[in-house]
């Protein structure tokens, strides 16, 4: 065999391993352009960002909760207050298995199922290493039996916590409102960062009005921990911003005046400070006690509120819409006067009834052998009907709107809380938009004695009672005299009111023949004149709340309770010298005059009798005796 022989080229061999180094050399190179480029990246343009990210390894951060600000009336009287409470709370990040502690946490505690998936949905806007409450207001009993079985819960803990109380409940349940926990419509519009640490927001009232006010502003601790995320030590502390206090107009001996005078009526009651448009009283009935809902009403309880025939939950002062009747009629008396359609001394024959012309229909008047002849004050005093139909066919329909709007009928008051409903003042447009009809005279007709169409709240009509109190100054009624933020008075915005262009002779003639429904012998009012040295301007008001037949009577005996007409009265006194305007709305109270009027007056008398409106006399009289008594 002939043996193989490999010839050697160095020449090659050289190349080739040449080219081999060169490549070398530049992989090399790339991989060191590439170790650089990425230290410069963690190092300086990306060591913000992992720069957090290690402190986030190292530091939790921890929402530190404002304290709400308190709600109080005018005399200082707490509506609303932050009353220490204990909590049952998990830290999710702590616990093995969270549904087997919930589990046993339910058989330990009893606890029912809605608060256990309460738990669950509220869950998801927190962290996992954030304290999420499973319990609220946890009772001695309950603490003694948790801190027993303590140790068999990690990540479970009890905690203190200030929880929201309404001391005055029922009294003041639609007006102050009340928190509740958020939800999750809520949530997506909220500020994450603000909301972190707080459980509840206002829902209805003043609580939600001024919500940002009474909230404050969260504060943080950061707290270092180690790789088992167990606390060190507290690297830094922002305190949180207190919410706003804030002070009502609401004069809560008042309020309890009104909600005890309606007794066994629901209905709504305002009285409004004439001297500056404040709410002294606002009182809807029936009611609840808002403490049901600040950690989480049950299902049984909202149950019950929600289908009581008495709509506890239903805010008859701002969101109940009422045929005014006749508690319009000074209005369109002074609407008559201000167009020159009547003049104050022109008469017509009331013989209980009213006929369109050319027509056989008899629109009737509620006295139905009729007032005989009537004129402007004789129809205040005695609400004929007769002469406020013919009055309301000579003006139109066009001009009853466009006087009535000007007092804000149809519109929202602007008082400062939310979900207001307008009300309703017809017009020919309004029925052709929304009944696709025309307009009828016989419909102008009920309109001026305000029946058909016409709905207010009974805050619209303390409001027009008013301003037409105040001489055509345009009252704005509002609840937040002032609010103190860390002890420092927040300036409050007031509209600067509006006066309308009426004649002040025309509004003191309908204001004497409303002096006259109470202090006249024949006024449909004069029951409650008496025990006073003042005199009250009122109207009384009857709306219905079904249609009665033209060949049928109305018989209260045969009527249901539901069925019964509603009784109102508007006020104000002295008349003279006003100084609190009253609307009063009992639902199926029948008369107004028996039923609404009494309620309105408690409120005025009791309103009268405090020392500031005492004349100077009584006044040191008062002081004497205190002097005596004192030395004495």
């Amino acid at each position: 065999m002939r043996r193989h022989q490999v010839i050697k080229d160095k020449y090659l061999e050289n190349r080739i391993f040449l080219n081999r180094v060169i490549v070398l050399f530049v992989f090399m190179l790339l991989l060191f352009v590439g170790l650089v480029v990425r230290l410069y990246f963690l190092q300086v343009s990306g060591h913000s960002q992992y720069r957090n990210m290690a402190t986030n390894n190292r530091v939790k951060v921890s929402s530190v909760p404002p304290t709400r600000g308190i709600i109080y009336d005018k005399y200082g009287n707490v509506l609303a207050e932050n009353l220490p409470s204990y909590s049952l709370e998990i830290i999710p990040e702590q616990v093995q298995d969270i549904d087997e502690t919930l589990q046993r946490l339910q058989v330990a505690l009893a606890i029912p199922q809605e608060k256990i998936d309460s738990f669950k949905k509220h869950r998801k806007r927190y962290k996992h290493f954030d304290s999420i409450p499973l319990l609220l207001q946890l009772n001695t009993e309950d603490v003694a039996k948790f801190s027993v079985l303590r140790h068999t819960f990690p990540g479970v803990d009890i905690h203190a916590r200030l929880i929201r109380h309404y001391p005055y409940a029922e009294l003041t349940a639609h007006v102050v409102g009340y928190v509740g926990r958020i939800n999750e419509q809520e949530l997506k519009v909220l500020p994450v960062a603000e909301y972190r640490s707080i459980h509840s927001i206002g829902k209805i009232g003043i609580e939600r009005s001024y919500e940002d006010s009474l909230r404050g502003h969260a504060g943080y601790s950061e707290i270092e921990t180690n790789a088992q995320g167990k606390p060190i030590r507290t690297l830094k502390t922002v305190e949180p911003v207190p919410g706003a206090d804030i002070y009502l107009t609401l004069d809560m001996d008042l309020q309890k005046t009104a909600y005890d005078a309606l007794a066994e009526y629901n209905g709504g009651v305002v009285a409004i400070d004439l001297e500056g448009g404040g709410v002294l009283v606002q009182v809807s009935k029936a009611s609840f006690d808002p403490n049901l809902f600040v950690t989480g009403i049950s299902y049984a309880n909202y149950k019950r509120l929600n289908t009581s025939k008495n709509k506890p939950l239903f805010d008859r002062v701002l969101r109940g819409q009422y045929p005014p009747g006749s508690t319009f009629k000074p209005f369109m008396g002074l609407a008559g006067l201000e167009y020159k359609v009547r003049h104050k001394h022109q008469t017509l024959f009331c013989p209980g009834f009213f006929r369109l012309p050319h027509k056989s229909h008899r629109y009737r008047d509620w006295k139905k052998w009729g007032h005989g002849i009537v004129d402007l004050d004789v129809a205040i005093t005695q609400s004929c009907d007769v002469y406020f139909y013919d009055l309301a066919l000579a003006l139109g329909i066009d001009k009853i709107h466009d006087f009535f709007q000007q007092f804000g009928f149809g519109q929202k008051t602007g008082i400062d809380l939310k979900g207001e409903k307008s009300g309703l003042l017809p017009s020919r447009e309004w029925k052709r938009i929304h009944r696709e009809q025309a307009w009828f005279p016989g419909e102008t007709l009920i309109t001026g004695i305000g029946q058909g169409f016409t709905q207010v709240t009974p805050m619209q009509l303390a409001r027009a009672t008013a301003t037409l109190a105040n001489m055509g100054h345009v009252v704005t009624p509002y609840l937040a005299e002032r609010l103190v933020a860390e002890g420092v008075d927040v300036d409050m915005q007031r509209a600067i009111p509006e006066k309308l262009p009426l004649q002040e002779e025309n509004i003191h003639d309908v204001i004497d023949a409303m002096i006259n429904v109470v202090h006249s012998a024949r006024g449909t009012a004069k029951r409650i004149r008496k025990g006073i040295d003042y005199q009250i301007a009122g109207k009384t008001g009857t709306a219905q709340v079904f249609t009665i037949k033209q060949d049928e009577e109305y018989n209260e005996a045969e009527i249901a309770f539901n069925m019964r007409d509603h009784a109102l009265f508007i006020a104000f006194a002295p008349a003279d010298d006003p100084k609190i305007a009253v609307a009063v709305i009992a639902e199926h109270g029948s008369h107004g005059s028996s039923v609404a009027a009494p309620i309105a007056a408690a409120v005025i008398k009791e309103y009268l009798a405090q020392p500031q409106f005492m004349p100077v006399d009584v006044e040191t009289d008062i002081a004497a005796a205190a002097v005596i008594a004192v030395e004495e």
